[in-house]
């Protein structure tokens, strides 16, 4: 017989929800589990895909040597097409080889277009972007080339082919310097398709020749692409100047053209220079020495574009030097300056070359060291041990993957691998002194319209934009909400205050490009135009609550016509006539007391800039959007202090002002602390305010009336335009690893700090 008693209907509908109950605690449990998990590893995968997309800033260089030949034929110029493919080698026998790049294999040799009994005594680089090659003949002549690479797709073998030689822009005729038949040794060519200009030591003395060129491209033009081909020969060139310079010093050494050749640069006497404006008439402008006594200049280049130059020495230094504007008595004049020195080794420098696309330099030494150093980042990219003997020649690739090295006995080739030697920890927060600059700065420009731009990649200004911007948005938000959230916690009406903090959260809810909208359009040109009222109206709105609240306190209890908790609302119209007036007088102020104009005033007298989208407009706008999280949070917060503690404060003679200080601040502040960090994390984030409303400018000032640029809206106005993969788009995504991190940190210190005050007022 079953003893098993029955169970009852009742008691297995019980059983049965408890089942279910456990159910979905554990389905709660795991889904609230796989929520937070997912959460972390969200926030995971953005960090490494942001550490992916910067690893490669941060990768070193790699400098790789390809292949070595003997060459006992000295060298005097070395070139290779952007693939690596042909090279060409002119030798000091007026031949010219052709070469495979990598392997130093000679494919072809040709002669050039001398004069018969006549060779070669010099060769002379023009700028970087001409790519022109100046000959110095033994008769007083000048010669004038250009390497060519023409490209060619073979499609039976699926290769590419690369045909090189050398092209004659201006004729395959040489050119008369020298009258008297000496040779030209000393010299520098710059040109165009439509001129030619010549500054050479001659025997006549130091002087600046200018060839106009006739016949057109067809005729033999100089053509600057690099697959173009120049039919040579039916050139015609004719003198039209021939100008002196006044020179008075020793023997001459080297002579450089200046950017667009506004500058003349003569090296002359071991270490001296003389530095000559060519604008209309040629005036000695100044004489420096460039290297200290008893040290000699060894080899000089110009980096890409021919504003800097590079000054080799024989103590194995290398400087470099650029013109600065300075401002003087007499107005603006430029000098040459000394920007910086770089300590290569101890051998003295034999060979310099700048890159042909950005403003890297290579050097090699009596050693035969070779060394890459970038200028801007400052940076020592590679050095190696290429030659056991001096190097002679050197010469970079058109896509700096590759460098060609002539020793005294071997010719070499050197892979490069260096996608970003422009980027540094010096040049992304450090001052760096940029070209053309009158010192050193913190200076955010990533493009140009220039080919020769250099490019300036600072962070610094954005992140000082970063805090300006939250810094001024949380001046205006954390005491009015903090404030707000006090008095509807703890004065105001319950009735009032249901319908109050919905329609202050509401507020959160507009879109932040609506915001930023009106801020550009109507809010800046507003302030612009009223000023005075505006900080007549910050001034007065406090005094005026001040004395309504006053005045109110004063009035007796039966006159009044609002019970206690709804005064707020009798605000609106003391704020609405403060407003008012504020904004009536604005123009009448201005005019008495700031001339009519305080944009001018404020430039003129405190010397302030004002620019329409400022850093006020910011503080309004994003201040107006903070607001609303701050005051929920906060609000909560005091809110939810137990009534106990409020009423045992009360009950003991405390009055509300005592006990809101005394005991509701301090038991709710890890709460009130936690509502301003994620305000100003909010702020530090903000991207379509301000970049509807900053100007994006990127300065680094605090003055209220100046605009700046935030990391946020950098990234969101610039990485449309970034080409993938290069400096520019690492570094924007660098920006956003560091905003990344910036929050990261703020957020864990912030935490920190909540858990300390909730340890230390949780026992009240």
């Amino acid at each position: 017989m079953d003893k098993t008693p029955a169970v009852s209907a009742s008691t297995q509908n019980r059983l049965l929800m408890q089942r279910q109950r456990r159910f979905k605690d554990k389905l709660a449990n795991i889904t609230i589990g796989m929520g937070g998990v997912t959460v972390i590893l969200s926030i995971l995968l953005i960090f490494f895909y942001l550490l992916y997309e910067v690893w490669p800033l941060l990768k070193g260089s790699d400098l790789t040597k390809g292949s070595s030949v003997a060459s006992t034929t000295p060298s005097l110029y070395l070139d290779a097409d952007e693939y690596n493919s042909r090279g060409l080698r002119i030798q000091a026998d007026g031949q010219y080889d052709v070469i495979d790049a990598k392997s130093g294999k000679l494919l072809s040799r040709n002669p050039l277009p001398l004069p018969e009994g006549v060779t070669v005594a010099s060769i002379k680089k023009g700028s970087v972007l001409s790519g022109l090659i100046g000959f110095g003949l033994s008769n007083g002549q000048l010669l004038v080339a250009k390497p060519q690479y023409i490209t060619q797709f073979d499609e039976s073998t699926n290769e590419r082919q690369v045909n090189a030689s050398l092209a004659y822009p201006y004729g395959e005729q040489a050119i008369s310097i020298n009258a008297d038949g000496q040779p030209l040794t000393t010299f520098y060519v710059r040109g165009d398709e439509s001129e030619l200009v010549v500054l050479a030591k001659t025997s006549q003395g130091l002087e600046r020749l200018s060839f106009a060129m006739s016949g057109g491209e067809e005729a033999g033009g100089l053509s600057l692409g690099l697959d173009e081909e120049s039919e040579a020969g039916a050139a015609a060139l004719t003198q039209t100047e021939r100008t002196m310079l006044p020179y008075s010093g020793g023997p001459i050494t080297e002579i450089v053209l200046g950017q667009d050749g506004v500058w003349g640069y003569v090296f002359h006497d071991r270490n001296q220079l003389a530095i000559y404006s060519l604008r209309d008439e040629p005036v000695l402008n100044q004489e420096i020495t460039v290297a200290e006594p008893g040290v000699d200049v060894t080899a000089v280049t110009a980096l890409l574009g021919n504003v800097s130059l590079i000054i080799g020495d024989s103590r194995g230094q290398v400087s470099q030097w650029f013109q600065v504007r300075k401002e003087t008595a007499d107005g603006e004049e430029f000098k040459l300056t000394k920007i910086r020195g770089i300590k290569l080794g101890d051998a003295p420098i034999t060979a310099l070359t700048g890159e042909p696309g950005r403003k890297g330099f290579v050097a090699g030494d009596k050693k035969g060291v070779m060394s890459y150093y970038y200028t801007t980042s400052q940076r020592l990219i590679g050095q190696e041990q290429v030659s056991t003997t001096p190097i002679r020649v050197l010469s970079v690739s058109p896509r700096s993957q590759g460098i060609l090295v002539q020793s005294e006995d071997a010719f070499s080739f050197w892979a490069l691998e260096s996608e970003h030697p422009d980027v540094s920890m010096s040049s992304l927060w450090s001052k760096v002194w940029y070209e053309s600059y009158p010192e050193a700065a913190y200076t955010w420009q990533s493009s140009s319209g220039n080919i020769d731009f250099e490019g300036k990649l600072s962070l610094m200004p954005l992140t000082f934009g970063t805090f300006k911007a939250a810094f001024y948005a949380m001046v205006l938000a954390a005491p009015l909400a903090i404030f707000g959230a006090m008095y509807t916690s703890m004065f105001m009406a319950p009735a009032l205050r249901r319908k109050v903090k919905p329609t202050i959260e509401l507020m959160g809810a507009l879109p932040t490009v609506i915001l930023g909208f009106l801020a550009g359009l109507w809010l800046a040109p507003t302030i612009e135009a009223n000023l005075p009222g505006i900080f007549s109206l910050l001034i007065l709105t406090p005094l005026g609550i001040l004395l309504f609240g006053m005045l109110w306190s004063r009035l007796p209890q039966e006159k009044r016509m609002f019970s206690e908790g709804w005064t707020p609302i009798l605000l609106i119209v003391p704020i609405l006539l403060i407003g008012w007036f504020s904004f009536a007088m604005s123009k009448p102020v201005e005019v008495a007391f700031f001339g009519g104009d305080v944009r001018l005033w404020l430039e003129s007298e405190t010397g302030l800039n004002f620019d329409q989208r400022n850093a006020l407009i910011v503080g309004l706008t994003m201040g107006f959007a903070v607001i609303p999280s701050i005051y929920s949070i906060a609000e909560d917060a005091l809110f939810a202090v137990p009534r106990h503690l409020t009423n045992g404060s009360l009950a003991l003679g405390a009055t509300q002002w005592q006990t809101l200080t005394r005991v509701v601040l301090p038991t709710a502040s890890p709460g009130i602390f936690s509502a301003v960090m994620i305000g100003f994390g909010r702020a530090i984030g903000e991207t379509m305010i301000v970049l509807m409303a900053t100007g994006n400018t990127a300065v680094m000032d605090w003055n209220i009336f100046e605009g700046m640029r935030t990391l946020s809206a950098n990234v969101a106005v610039e990485m449309g335009e970034a080409e993938v993969a290069s400096t520019h788009f690492r570094v924007l995504f660098l920006s956003a690893f560091v905003l990344f991190v910036l929050t990261f940190v703020l957020n864990t210190a912030a935490e920190v700090v909540r858990n300390r005050l909730r340890k230390k007022y949780g026992s009240l």
